[in-house]
């Protein structure tokens, strides 16, 4: 095999007792060389080996330059292999030598046509039902001729169309050019600039990226790609688009001030990224806060940094800014399933859960599957719940996100207020006796983590219907049980740590 491969490359340059080892049976001495790789590459193009079949035919051109035959083998195998760029020159080449070779003319006349250059493919076409072809040729160049002279009617109006700026017109009619000149560089330009203009930019987008190939050096379809790719607020693909257009022409203009602007804004977006990643959530909305801006004017970005804003802000437990800023998004885009999560969750962290139970409600609409929706969703409808019963957080009156420290204090300074021992009045002490107990409940589900952890999910360890009653934490068994007094008479010898 590795012999092989060395002969498909190396044929032309090595000895008539190696080409004898890689194709026996084949004479490769000088003489006759070039009938030899003309047999061969015949043989291996037949078969559909069409890289070996190549190298064949390469090493005929150089054994006979004005071999026509030679060059008219290898244009079809570049034919074969797509490269119809490589079998043009091959086939000119074919005329030059022989200019009543009728098939070269053809098949030049119709690479000719798929390229848009309908003047030169009308005259190659004209030329071969001059010159006595077959009944196949004939009909085939009659057919191509007829193509042709549409297509210069349409080409005719597309331009008048696009100049009148009737877009849509002239994007139908370049449809019907492209269906036949499919390698027409210039009228796919045509219609990516009609499909901008009608903001079809997946469209543009296609027929640009294909310019890009058709043509060399094609630094305006770079560019062009680049703008509408940042204008949609992907900064990755304009970046890489506009890198395409500095590797073909470093000094270009407009690439290279448009990288400059994309660059800055791209590592802004993913400095921002690493600070989301460190759960350093202030420095990230202000990262994003400048990546807004860096670019005032395209309201892709100006969405997608206060979409991030709002997901840091949620994930930084202020509820208040991320709620605020999680609307203007929604205002704009009130589809948008993250947005509608994090709101959520800031809603939740302001323990307004009916808005939040709206906004999970409304992103399951959109995204049925997702399990963070159904999660928080239940978790909203149970919070809801409990806070129509009882609410260990206000009975304290702390937030959700306090301390262990903050609540032992709060829990000081309400037991000291509400002690029993401070009301002489039988129907004062009930009530303070009452009050006292829900205040050393409270203390007790939110100073242990895992008791906490239950009521946050909203669950009540408190709760002698709770299905996890039962296992309620240092053996208190419900709130018939709890007596934060003591035994016997009331003592109130309470503990206040």
């Amino acid at each position: 095999m590795k012999v092989r491969v060395f002969c498909g490359a190396m044929l032309s340059y090595i000895s008539g007792s190696m080409c004898a080892v890689c194709f026996p049976g084949v004479k490769c001495g000088r003489d006759g060389s070039v009938d030899n790789h003309m047999e061969m590459g015949k043989k291996l193009l037949a078969a559909g080996q069409l890289a070996d079949a190549l190298s064949h035919f390469h090493a005929a051109v150089d054994g006979d330059p004005k071999n026509y035959l030679a060059y008219y083998r290898r244009a079809t195998v570049f034919l074969a292999m797509g490269k119809s760029k490589s079998a043009l020159p091959d086939l000119s080449k074919v005329i030059e030598l022989k200019p009543d070779f009728t098939s070269a003319r053809l098949q030049r006349g119709n690479l000719l046509l798929k390229q848009g250059r309908l003047d030169e493919a009308e005259s190659d076409l004209k030329k071969v039902l001059k010159s006595n072809p077959s009944d196949k040729e004939e009909k085939e160049a009659q057919s191509q001729l007829t193509k042709s002279d549409e297509i210069q009617r349409l080409v005719a109006q597309a331009r008048s169309s696009f100049h009148s700026q009737d877009y849509v017109t002239a994007a139908a009619q370049l449809d019907g050019i492209i269906e036949t000149c499919v390698w027409d560089v210039t009228s796919r330009e045509m219609r990516a600039e009609c499909f901008i203009q009608m903001g079809e930019m997946g469209k543009a987008i296609s027929d640009l990226k294909a310019a890009s190939k058709l043509k060399n050096d094609n630094t305006q379809a770079f560019y062009k790609l680049s703008i509408i790719y940042y204008n949609l607020g992907d900064h990755e693909m304009s970046l890489n688009e506009v890198r395409e257009c500095l590797k073909l022409d470093p000094d270009h203009k407009q690439c290279y001030s448009h990288y400059k602007l994309v660059k800055k804004l791209n590592k802004q977006i993913q400095s921002a990224e690493e600070l989301m990643q460190e759960q350093r959530y202030e420095d990230a909305v202000s990262k994003y806060e400048a990546v807004m801006k860096t670019e005032p004017n395209v309201r892709h970005f100006t969405l997608f940094a206060k979409q991030r804003i709002c997901h840091a802000l949620a994930q930084g437990q202020q509820a208040s800014r991320a709620v605020s800023v999680c609307g203007e998004v929604l205002q704009a885009d009130p589809e948008n399933v993250n947005v509608l999560k994090d709101r959520a969750e800031a809603y939740i962290q302001e323990e307004q859960y009916e808005e939040a139970i709206k906004d999970y409600e409304t992103a399951a609409q959109h995204s049925e599957n997702d399990r963070q929706i159904k999660e928080g969703l239940e978790r909203a409808q149970r919070l809801l719940k409990q806070s129509q019963k009882r609410d260990y957080y206000k009975i304290l009156g702390v937030k959700r996100t306090a301390q262990k420290k903050e609540i032992i204090r709060a829990y000081r300074k309400l037991a000291q207020q509400w002690h029993p021992d401070n009301f002489q009045d039988p129907d004062e002490k009930k009530k303070a006796e009452k009050k006292f107990i829900d205040i050393a409940q409270a203390k007790e589900v939110l100073t242990d983590p895992e008791m906490r952890t239950k009521f946050d999910h909203g669950e009540d360890p408190m709760d002698p219907e709770s299905q996890h009653h039962q296992n309620f934490h240092r053996g208190f068994h419900g709130f018939q049980g709890f007596n934060p007094f003591g035994s016997g008479p009331f003592n109130f010898k309470f503990n206040f740590n």
